[in-house]
């Protein structure tokens, strides 16, 4: 039985996001990602024609998250419930299904991702979620308080190393400890 097209889709994404995260996107080449799927580069080009079109690909899913989030928060009140309900739900969204796998590509590749489109589109949210989380307070302080709690849902990937052991629950519940202690400074007097 043949495989559907959207099947090899998610193969081929599912293998260069693994090869994208191991050597890096760089030195990962679409000839690569082919033989370890073991198909031929044309059927590879098939379904993408470069790198970029990968990241895309897979970044896509992400933003869509984002921009309902964005949205979301807009039409809330600028208040700390709204601020705790915006970082909750995008840790949510972050530690669901591939998305790990897609933080600890951006993390390990974040050089390269300066010049892709995906990287310069994942930036802009990330700039407009970090603007919700402190709408109403537009200090310096609470501009850096909103970006750091976003951080803190980002950096649970790498940053937590111990115990080794960890379960994703337990790294989303300490990332969103230490963002509440950030977004509890916000549009308060420091």
């Amino acid at each position: 039985m043949r495989e559907s097209t959207g099947g090899t889709r998610e193969r081929i994404q599912a293998v260069a996001l693994e090869l994208f995260t191991e050597q890096g996107y760089e030195r990962t080449s679409l000839r690569e990602i082919a033989e370890r799927l073991g198909v031929t580069k044309a059927a590879l080009y098939y379904h993408f024609k470069s790198k970029d079109e990968i990241v895309s690909s897979f970044v896509e899913d992400r933003l869509r998250r984002m921009d309902e989030l964005i949205e979301w928060a807009r039409t809330q009140p600028a208040t700390l419930a709204t601020r705790r309900a915006l970082i909750s739900r995008y840790a949510d969204a972050m530690f669901a299904g591939e998305l790990p796998a897609v933080m600890r590509f951006f993390e390990q590749n974040q050089t390269v991702l300066k010049s892709l489109v995906a990287g310069q589109q994942m930036r802009e949210r990330m700039m407009l979620l970090a603007n919700e989380l402190c709408r109403g307070d537009d200090s310096p302080a609470a501009q850096l308080r909103a970006a750091l709690t976003l951080f803190a849902v980002h950096s649970s990937w790498f940053a937590v190393r111990t115990p080794s052991n960890i379960t994703d629950d337990e790294r989303k519940k300490i990332a969103l400890e230490v963002a509440d202690e950030l977004l509890a400074k916000i549009g308060t007097s420091d």
